[in-house]
């Protein structure tokens, strides 16, 4: 045998593994398998020398049983070994790997004496993250961990980009690069030469892959090729990282309510399971502010939160410091197949607090803990309590109610009962205050209803509705109530029965679709309710008569207003479908008392006459790129005066998307204070500018007071590793009390990212 021995192109040299010291036996008698493996007929195409193609081979493929410890393998067209040397030597379209590490080369030497592999020509390192390095030498050892390379690039995830005059690898996992570049914009189609939008040079780098992160010594970022900051030292998270411990980019800017400030996040990913945000805020007219958030995940459910804890000096608060904080936080829980349960605690120190600091705004925090079940589609359970804080100077907290328990339990069987489908539900309900009313209230409720069609092709739906209730009750000659007649104990019930038909004649339009006129009848019967002020009522208080209740047995929202008597609802729709999918639908209709009992919750609620208002639905679809919507209640006597309108439209074109919308409604007596009607007009528009610009715009003007109420706009840039947006928002929200704007009704913000590398805000309120 010859000292240089030539293998057959093409061949795996599968027994003569790249270990030093191996044996002389194992040199002298190499086992030459054929390359006929699917493998080896992908690495043989023509492109396989320049493409970068993911290993999942045999011999380096990603499964459970990968060895990470294992020899090192190649695959060549040709193969020489100078058994003098102890050199192995492979050429032309070379792919070596180890475990889930890949090495491609045009030329590959091993040094069986000293363990060093050579690597030459469109070098490529694959690593087991899925992170490529590119070289134009490299020179490897200890199975590819340690090593030098020289004219490397790296192609990293999320798109980040390297590029370094030389690299030194240690243990696989610390890349130490000189004279490196960092960015993860594309370079220009046209003048690949031209610097990318932005980048970051610096004298040396140092990738750790165990901390994943990447530290820069001497950095500067380039902007357009332009230098725009310096530091000493910058470090960011790896791309493969998807989190990682560290400050996140300041937050800096100026409000008539901070001054001049600044937030510094601090960012903590304590395991794979949870992270903790620490947010301080240093201003130069408030007390310096913490905020946390704070995120958990577990197998069965989830902690999220976020708190915080400042104050306020007195210049905004009537000369007054005081010490100031918040705190949101819910838990959602799996506790097996039925049961789940969850909690949320929301409270505030004030909502001149939240506003200043820019905190989430609610004009009511509820918390809450509760538990609930479900089994199948057939029956629920709930029970929760809860609490509330109102937030507003006018609020007084000692009437605010507590409901502790409200639980219910419902059930729908699905087979039919006397041809009908059967619903039944029970309910008890806690509410007590520390000054004023407390109620305690057990309900139920059955309700069946059985569909059916005649032969002309009739709709007809017969429904019975019962409801039993039972009170007891104490305080309720005091605010917030007023309804001393319903002291004490007692229990009320309430029979409904209905029959609704509906006759749809439609017409086919041939071509344009079909048409479809409906109209519908409803008869619904019961005994008088008597006196409404003689039952409780924490649940019924909210109330508006439109087409989605027209036809409901009980048009309030809850239990504790019932409606008795005998009346008629009627209503005609039409409907036009076009073969397109588009449609032109409306609904007029009315509701007309046997009686002269009226038991409406206030006059003007549309229900305080024998015969109601007037309500319409409006629905004009005719094509994808248009649609509007409009629902109207007029009165009855007067149809020309207006008890309520809501309608939205939207009109899609091309890259522009325009909305408008316009809304009535009349004051709730018992909710709004002070008592007003909402007349206020609303617009807005979205446009798409290229493939990377887009604006917003939207604002809502109120006709009653004469001014607007809500000014907004955006404007930003985003592709594939810049963001730039632009943010205004004007509110002339005002204080009940002083009728003077609120604290931090206006906001600027300026974003500015840098995908992959950090996000930086300034913002202004």
């Amino acid at each position: 045998m010859s000292d240089r021995t030539r293998l057959p192109a093409m061949a795996v040299l599968g027994a003569l593994a790249l270990v030093p010291g191996a044996g002389r036996a194992q040199m002298e008698q190499p086992t030459v398998t054929p390359l006929d493996s699917g493998l080896t007929r992908s690495l043989v195409t023509p492109e396989s020398s320049t493409m970068v193609q993911p290993f999942g081979g045999a011999a380096g493929g990603g499964g459970p049983s990968v060895d990470r410890n294992a020899p090192v393998t190649f695959t060549a067209e040709e193969v020489e070994y100078d058994r003098e040397k102890g050199l192995v030597i492979a050429r032309g379209r070379v792919e070596a790997w180890q475990g889930e590490r890949l090495l491609r080369a045009d030329e590959f030497t091993y040094d069986r004496n000293t363990g060093v592999a050579t690597a030459r020509g469109h070098v490529q390192l694959l690593e087991p993250d899925g992170s490529v390095m590119f070289a134009d030498e490299a020179e490897l050892k200890d199975r590819f961990r340690d090593g030098v390379l020289e004219g490397v690039r790296a192609l990293l995830a999320a798109n980040g980009k390297m590029a370094a005059n030389g690299a030194r690898r240690t243990g696989g996992t610390i890349n130490e690069l000189s004279r490196v570049v960092y960015s993860s914009c594309d370079l220009c189609a046209d003048d690949p030469t031209a610097p990318p939008l932005w980048q970051v040079e610096a004298r040396r780098a140092t990738q750790d892959k165990n901390e994943q992160r990447i530290t820069y010594r001497d950095a500067t970022v380039r902007l357009g090729g332009w230098p725009v900051l310096y530091t000493p030292y910058l470090s960011h998270p790896d791309p493969s990282a998807p989190r990682a411990s560290g400050f996140l980019f300041p937050t800096l800017g100026y409000t008539r309510f901070l001054g001049a400030f600044a937030e510094t996040p601090y960012f903590w990913a304590i395991d794979d399971s949870s992270d903790l945000t620490v947010i301080p805020i240093l201003s130069s007219r408030q007390i310096p502010n913490l905020g946390l958030e704070y995120r958990k995940l577990f197998n069965f459910g989830e902690i999220l939160g976020n708190a915080s804890i400042g104050g306020l000096n007195g210049t905004d608060t009537g000369g007054k410091r005081e010490l100031a904080g918040h705190i949101f936080l819910k838990g959602r829980f799996t506790i097996d197949e039925h049961w789940r349960a969850g909690f949320d605690l929301n409270r505030a120190s004030s909502e001149q607090y939240l506003r200043t600091f820019r905190y989430e705004y609610r004009r009511v925090l509820t918390s809450q803990a509760y538990v609930e079940g479900l089994w199948d589609t057939t029956t629920y359970a709930r029970i929760d309590g809860r609490a509330y804080q109102g937030l507003r100077t006018i609020d007084d907290t000692r009437q605010i109610p507590y409901v502790l328990p409200n639980a219910v339990v419902e059930h729908a069987p699905r087979g039919k009962y006397l041809g009908g489908f059967l619903t039944m539900d029970a309910g008890l309900l806690g509410i007590s205050r520390d000054i004023g009313s407390s109620t305690q209230r057990l309900s139920s409720r059955v309700s069946w209803q059985r569909p059916e069609t005649d032969r002309l092709g009739g709709l007809w739906t017969f429904k019975v509705q019962a409801d039993g209730i039972g009170y007891r009750a104490q305080g309720l000659q005091e605010p917030p109530t007023y309804l001393p007649a319903a002291n004490g104990s007692q229990a009320v019930g309430n029979v409904r029965a209905a029959v609704d038909w509906r006759m749809p004649f439609v017409r086919n339009a041939g071509s344009w679709g079909s048409q479809t006129i409906e109209p519908r009848v409803q008869l619904v019967t019961g005994p008088r309710v008597g006196p409404q002020y003689k039952v409780p009522n924490e649940d019924s208080v909210d109330f508006e008569f439109t087409d989605a209740n027209l036809f409901a047995l009980n048009r309030y929202t809850g239990r504790d207003r019932q409606e008795g008597g005998t009346r008629v609802d009627a209503a005609l729709r039409g409907a036009w479908d076009f073969p397109n999918g588009g449609q032109i639908e409306g609904l007029v209709g009315r509701s007309f008392r046997l009686d002269d009992q009226i038991s409406s919750p206030y006059v003007g609620s549309g229900l305080d006459r024998r015969a109601s208002d007037y309500v319409a639905r409006l629905r004009v679809a005719p094509t994808t790129w248009f649609d509007t919507i409009g629902r109207i209640r007029l009165d009855g006597e007067r149809p020309t005066d207006r008890r309520m309108v809501d309608t939205t439209a939207n009109l899609g074109l091309g890259r522009v998307t325009v909305s408008a919308g316009y809304l009535y409604s009349p004051p709730l007596p018992y909710l709004t204070a002070p008592v007003r009607s909402r007349d206020e007009v609303g617009l807005g528009f979205t446009a798409r500018i290229g493939d990377y610009w887009r604006v917003t715009a939207s604002g809502k003007y109120d006709l009653g007071l004469g001014r607007a109420v809500l000014l907004q706009g955006a404007a930003g840039y985003e592709d594939e590793c810049f963001i730039f947006e632009g943010r205004f928002i004007k509110r002339f929200a005002q204080d009940p009390t002083t009728e003077s704007l609120y604290a931090a009704n206006t906001v600027i913000l300026f974003r500015v990212g840098f995908k992959t590398l950090g996000e930086y805000f300034f913002r202004a309120i």
